[in-house]
């Protein structure tokens, strides 16, 4: 736009020039000229000067034109790589709640498998001052056994004493298991078994701490048979062996009520 109204002005001048003409002097009129001359090839240089430098300008965008189709595609790829990026981030995270729950199933497994196992492992029990070991089951049988006695059903208990007998013949629970089946025995008025039963105990553990127990048992058993003979000897066998003992203070008073 500037370029073309110096164009104008000067086509001005130069009209006004040649109308000057007769105005003016040769002279001037000649300098007037020169000058215009000397503008108008400025002017041409200049707009020489303008056209190579859009001719540049062009050639720039023509060679920038490929290299945006190449950082477009650059950018394409760098969207798509960041959404697989976020997939495998997705699945990473998936991936590890996955093994953090397959570690605590694993852990809950291998403790219920500890439990299992501590249940069948061999404990150390504790009945009447004797220590050893027995299998949980072996316990179990036993404590049911005994909890029967408690319930006052003798019938019922001597039954699991006999069980728990033959199923572990070689039990620590053994001598109390003879103990308590006497005891259950008395209960049902079973005297004789009682009596088979007490004396198989005493024998087997003659330095029982209720061996005092089981001889005033017998005493009781042979009572209750009106075998009072035998009643005075199991007796008089209690306080001369077990004289301090608090079975041998429960035995004298049953002596003496004896006939």
């Amino acid at each position: 736009m500037n370029i073309a109204r110096r164009a104008t002005a000067a086509l001005l001048m130069l009209l006004a020039a040649s109308a000057q003409a007769q105005l003016f002097p040769d002279n001037e009129a000649r300098k007037a000229i020169i000058e215009l001359r000397a503008s108008d090839e400025q002017t041409a240089k200049r707009l020489a000067e303008l056209a190579a430098a859009n001719k540049a300008l062009l050639e720039q965008v023509q060679q920038l034109l490929p290299l945006r189709g190449s950082l477009l595609d650059l950018n394409n790829q760098l969207e798509a790589l960041r959404a697989d990026l976020a997939r495998q981030r997705g699945s990473n995270e998936q991936l590890a709640r996955d093994v953090a729950e397959l570690q605590r199933r694993q852990k809950d497994i291998a403790q219920g498998v500890d439990d299992r196992i501590r249940k069948l492992e061999p404990q150390k029990v504790a009945v009447d001052g004797k220590e050893f070991l027995a299998d949980a089951d072996e316990k179990r049988q036993y404590d049911e056994a005994f909890a029967l006695i408690r319930s006052a059903d003798f019938a019922g208990a001597v039954s699991a004493f006999n069980n728990f007998s033959r199923r572990y013949p070689a039990s620590g629970y053994l001598d109390s298991v003879r103990f308590w089946a006497g005891n259950a025995l008395y209960g049902k008025r079973d005297y004789k078994d009682a009596i088979v039963s007490f004396r198989a105990f005493m024998a087997g553990a003659p330095n029982h701490a209720r061996v005092p127990e089981a001889l005033l048992a017998v005493a009781n058993c042979q009572a209750e048979m009106k075998d009072n003979k035998g009643a005075r000897a199991t007796l008089a066998d209690l306080l001369k062996k077990h004289p301090q003992s608090e079975a041998a203070h429960a035995g004298k008073e049953r002596l003496a009520g004896l006939k």
